[in-house]
């Protein structure tokens, strides 16, 4: 006899009742799984009250050093009449962090939280390196630039003081910045986003002026290498968004009433998801033309489920494209009520009308189909770009899902795993404290990881049902005898049982290892949402990160890129492994091996065998993604189906092709390893794949044994993106660097990049099997 259990009964009511399932099992000391928050309405953000116990093991003086930081602990009102500004910025300083001079270091990880209130500032916020600014996400703090302001912009990310390729961790979230105080005239600014990956700007408000003439703007961002944004809302102002970096992904953006909505200064390759646009003049402004390395202008932009209302013109090309490529553009299910110039030139011809109609697919640059060289530049309408309907919500957009934030939950609905007995210390083995809290609590407690870095030398296994928030970008850290076999590769994070269905999200986490890990799965993710739940179980600002930092023993001093740390510098098998019963949504992941140290500075030689492998069935969202520096692939999908990438960012090995690929691994049968492509890694390769879009990719070659001299003649690697001939694959916006051929089909290249030199970039509008 079958006897149903008290939590069985539970879980199926929920169903019944319309509430969802957010666990196939609960941990011991559950009696019932937690479906909604408790915190009640006037109650601040649980961040504000749980107790934190947070630390920086790696610090110079980590039993000193503060990693939460209030604001008003530092001295800030936020009265509307108190000029915090010198409060604020104690915060964020404080700890001898990495600030002027510094440049990049991970050893000083802060998070600055805003309670709920009006904070007057006069100059900048300094956002300093492996910083977290976090409002009350109840309440949203308001930071209001003064009359008088003086600065680049009410947060400014780079003063100068950081490397823009290398501006990495950065995330702001909960805030209404408001300028519109300022005088017309000036160029007030809410946020200056001078960054590169593992940065993120969530859920913030931009209130600028809305009278005729203004000067204001949102975000200004004038280089770097991103990373992504989301949930944004720009209230007036000349722009929203002031832009110019390598590649970013956006998604979630609402701009009202400003002069232009998004202006483009120059790219590689920009992917805009879910795009609202009301009484603008211009929605996208971009500066097109330039095609030389010294002469970049908007290069790709890729724009999907854009709603654009009572706006005269909703794509501006600064230049005609005079029949060949002068910087790519698609659009894909853009809704246009009263939007006369659909796309046009500037003082030129309307490329596309508008009206109150719907474009389907349209698309300008060169188009690509099957293994046909030439390609045909257009300015029309395209193919329809299909989308497997799983990826889709259910207006058929592409699905996207908010940073997890528990705005609504008290703090006793969250467990410390340092009150649980996990020191996080960077030197004790967690193993067993971090599964017991696991085991103990997932389905009815949210699992809080504090800052620190947790040790771990076997795998750790989160069931499904388990909902995980970390504190500045807390570590688990594989290492170990278990890790040590490439031939018997072992997770050092499990993501489900196999087979497993339910919730399971995790943010703000990063997963790693401390060498030799050869035979590391960093994290493999078996866990698929339950029906009905689209993007239930997911990551958002959460990175596997391979040395390059303090702690994981794969540093300067012990790999230097001479090479002659040997064996010794083996940082995992796999990165990230989809396992083929999974379902994801990925949102903000970044996977790196680390190129050069960011605590010692020079540039390193470690070793990954493999990035990001994907046999998921799908559903699989994969929305500002990046995948750098491992030896054969960066990204792999092989008997994959139902899958949307954009944007996806991609580097090669710089040391390659010294050794030749799979060196210093070799060929693993088991992980289906795909035939090699000649001399360098491949940035994506599809092998047996249905329903794959990739609506923006910017894939790189920027070296050959470290020599960059291999840019000028364009030839870096010979093959970077190949596509097996029984694969249905919709690729749109790919810019590539220093690739001879940009697309390959069966591991033979068919698209050269001398056709399509787009800048310091070459870019390919459209490739399609047919």
């Amino acid at each position: 006899m079958h006897l149903t259990s008290p939590s069985s009964l539970f879980l199926s009511l929920l169903t019944c009742l319309g509430l969802g399932v957010l666990v196939s099992g609960l941990g011991t000391q559950c009696s019932a799984p937690v479906t909604r928050g408790t915190a009640s309405p006037n109650a601040p953000f649980w961040m504000e009250q749980i107790q934190h116990h947070g630390s920086a093991p790696f610090n110079s003086n980590p039993g000193a050093y503060q990693v939460f930081r209030n604001v008003k602990d530092f001295g800030a009102k936020g009265d509307g009449v108190t000029d915090d500004t010198a409060a604020i910025n104690a915060a964020i300083s404080s700890g001898n962090r990495c600030g002027n001079g510094c440049g990049q270091s991970t050893v000083s990880p802060a998070v600055v939280y805003f309670p709920q209130g009006t904070y007057l500032v006069s100059s900048p916020i300094i956002s300093y390196y492996y910083t977290q600014l976090i409002g009350d996400a109840k309440h949203m703090p308001t930071l209001v630039a003064t009359p008088g302001f003086q600065g680049i912009a009410v947060i400014d990310a780079d003063p100068g003081w950081y490397v823009n390729q290398n501006n990495f961790y950065h995330s702001i979230r909960n805030f209404k910045i408001d300028v519109s105080r300022m005088p017309t005239a000036t160029s007030a600014t809410g946020v200056h986003w001078q960054v590169s990956q593992a940065t993120s700007l969530i859920n913030i408000v931009f209130q600028m002026s809305t009278a005729a003439g203004n000067a204001h703007q949102g975000i200004w961002m004038e280089n770097g290498s991103g990373g992504y944004m989301g949930d944004l809302v720009f209230n007036g102002g000349k722009f929203g968004m002031w832009v110019g970096n390598q590649q970013f992904t956006v998604r979630n953006i609402t701009v009202n009433n400003a002069n232009t909505a998004v202006y483009g200064l120059w790219n590689w390759g920009w992917t805009f998801q879910g795009v609202t646009i009301n009484n603008c003049q211009v929605g996208f402004d971009l500066a097109t033309g330039g095609t030389t390395q010294d002469n970049q202008g908007a290069g790709g932009e890729a724009i999907i489920d854009a709603v654009v209302t009572n706006t005269p013109i909703f794509v501006r090309n600064s230049q005609p494209s005079n029949g060949v490529l002068h910087g790519s553009l698609v659009l894909n299910n853009i809704r246009l009520n009263n939007v006369p110039t659909a796309v046009g030139v500037a003082n030129g011809p309307v490329l596309l009308a508008g009206g109150t109609t719907t474009i389907d697919s349209w698309a300008q640059g060169n188009v690509y189909t099957s293994t046909n060289a030439n390609g045909r530049f257009v300015q029309s309408n395209i193919s329809p770009i299909n989308k497997a309907s799983s990826l889709l919500d259910s207006a058929g957009r592409v699905f996207g899902k908010t940073h997890p934030q528990y705005a609504d939950y008290a703090p006793d609905q969250f467990v410390s795993v340092k009150a649980q007995g996990a020191k996080g210390d960077g030197q004790t083995d967690d193993t067993a404290a971090i599964q017991a809290v696991l085991n103990n609590y997932s389905g009815c407690k949210i699992i809080f990881f504090d800052a620190g870095v947790y040790v771990v030398t076997s795998t750790i296994t989160i069931p499904a049902g388990t909902q995980i928030v970390g504190e500045a970008w807390a570590t688990i850290l594989g290492t170990g005898n278990t890790f040590f076999d490439y031939n018997n590769p072992v997770p050092v994070v499990r993501a489900g049982a196999a087979g497993s269905q339910g919730v399971l999200e995790i943010t703000d986490m990063i997963f790693s290892t401390r060498g030799p890990t050869a035979g590391a799965i960093v994290l493999e993710w078996n866990v698929h949402d339950p029906a009905g739940q689209q993007g239930a179980a997911g990551t958002w600002d959460t990175h596997i990160i391979l040395g390059g930092k303090a702690g994981t023993n794969l540093q300067a001093n012990n790999c230097p890129m001479s090479g002659s740390g040997g064996n010794n510098c083996f940082a995992a098998f796999l990165a990230l492994h989809l396992t083929p019963s999974s379902s994801a949504y990925l949102e903000g992941l970044w996977v790196w091996t680390a190129d050069h140290d960011l605590d010692q500075g020079p540039q390193i030689n470690i070793y990954t065998g493999r990035g990001i492998m994907s046999e998921s069935q799908g559903p699989v969202w994969l929305i500002g993604t990046a995948s750098e520096h491992n030896i054969i692939y960066q990204y792999y999908l092989v008997n994959a189906q139902n899958h949307y990438l954009g944007l996806i960012q991609t580097e090669t090995p710089y040391f390659q092709p010294n050794p030749v690929p799979p060196a210093p691994f070799i060929p693993n049968a088991a992980y289906k390893d795909p035939a090699l492509g000649p001399g360098a890694a491949w940035a994506l390769t599809v092998v047996n794949s249905q329903n794959i879009v990739v609506f923006g990719a910017g894939l790189y070659s920027f070296f050959q044994g470290y020599s960059q001299g291999c840019l000028d003649t364009f030839n870096c690697q010979q093959q970077i993106v190949n596509v097996d001939g029984a694969s249905s694959v919709g690729i749109y916006s790919l810019s590539t660097v220093a690739a001879q051929f940009q697309v390959s089909v069966n591991g033979q290249g068919v698209v050269p990049n001398a056709a399509n030199r787009n800048g310091f970039a070459q870019t390919v509008t459209v490739w399609t099997p047919s």
